[in-house]
């Protein structure tokens, strides 16, 4: 008995994978955005905006 997986197990593992990816990968992205935009909201707040390419904190 030869164990292979047929064109629809395939493409529904690989539709699973691409799901699970896409979610942690959204999530990671919201996750940091929502961080960078507070640290820059923050800064404003303070009136000391920084530039788009450095975030020096003390």
């Amino acid at each position: 008995m030869e164990k292979s997986f047929t064109l629809i197990q395939t493409v529904a593992t690989a539709g699973v994978f691409a799901a699970v990816s896409f979610w942690y990968g959204f999530m990671f992205g919201r996750e940091s955005s929502r961080k960078e935009l507070g640290d820059l909201i923050a800064d404003l707040r303070r009136g000391n905006p920084t530039s788009s390419g450095s975030n020096s904190h003390s």
